[in-house]
């Protein structure tokens, strides 16, 4: 992953810290290739979300040639992703499709090409064994790779593209920014990024099914109370951590908690034709317990 570079177009700020949704745009490309079995950071060595490996180029500020080559020393890897750090919507599902793409191409690399069709060399996957031949090619041709565009190298390759208008977006400058932060907290987008904000956040590597806590919360505030909700999804959440964690914890802890919401909305509401505990006399209709006395004072609601 590169994540040098000096940000003229955001007049220099730290690009790579700069936060979308709430999380660092290289935070937010580490979770995207989270299954990778070693990760390196061509950059100045910072705090992340995950270890990695760093690395950087030569010389410093030797250009996006030189700083593959950095990162390509420090994996013995086949077949290598490369990325750049400001890509807001790269997903994990993005990184498999590139793999998938290259390994079925027959092609040296598989490359996200953007709404207008421009390829994008710093969001691809390439067998690492075709990079290093052609590296050590302009490295023979021109004497140095510091200085050296990003096309001299792709004209060495044989790609394969892969359309994606969504996880070629970068940010270059404060716009593309202020886009991605916009675009996130459409409501088609907000609750995937929150959820995978947070799980950054809390250190958590876990797949829950989303849709059944949602559920689940929504029952407990209908069938109890609206503040029910989120105590009932902490409550799942430090049993399923109690029975050693993974999603099958929190799926038999939410079926649990989902289960005692539809028994407590039975009993409250009283609704005809539900099926009642057997054993459990038959409840009036309402919260009022069997032996309570109507108050019959006139201001009584």
């Amino acid at each position: 992953m590169l994540a040098g570079g000096a940000a003229r177009r955001l007049g220099g700020a730290d690009k790579p810290g700069v936060r979308v949704g709430g999380r660092a745009l290289l935070d937010r490309v580490l979770a995207a290739c989270r299954d990778a079995r070693t990760t390196v950071v061509v950059a100045a060595p910072r705090p992340t979300a995950r270890p990695v490996t760093w690395a950087l180029e030569d010389p410093p500020g030797g250009g996006p040639v030189a700083a593959l080559d950095a990162g390509l020393r420090h994996t013995a890897a086949g077949d290598v992703v490369v990325l750049s750090a400001d890509l807001p919507f790269l997903s994990g599902p993005t990184v498999a499709r590139l793999l998938e793409a290259l390994r079925t191409s027959g092609a040296d690399g598989a490359l996200l090409t953007d709404p207008d069709g421009r390829d994008q060399p710093l969001v691809a996957a390439y067998r690492a064994p075709r990079l290093r031949e052609a590296l050590a090619l302009l490295r023979e041709r021109h004497g140095t790779l510091a200085g050296l565009p990003l096309r001299r190298l792709t004209a060495e390759l044989h790609l394969t593209r892969v359309p994606d208008p969504v996880a070629s977006f970068d940010c270059d400058t404060w716009d593309d920014i202020a886009t991605a932060r916009a675009r996130i907290r459409e409501h088609g987008h907000v609750l995937d990024d929150w959820i995978s904000a947070v799980k950054d956040e809390l250190g958590l590597d876990l797949d829950v099914d989303t849709r059944g806590l949602l559920d689940l919360a929504r029952d407990a505030a209908h069938g109890v109370a609206r503040p029910a909700a989120p105590l009932t999804t902490f409550l799942v959440g430090y049993a399923a951590a109690q029975a050693g964690g993974g999603p099958e914890a929190v799926t038999e802890a939410a079926r649990k908690a989902a289960a005692l919401a539809e028994r407590w909305a039975r009993e409250t509401t009283g609704a005809p034709g539900q099926a009642r505990d057997d054993a459990a006399p038959a409840q009036p209709q309402g919260d009022v317990a069997p032996d309570a006395t109507p108050d019959t004072r006139p201001d009584a609601g």
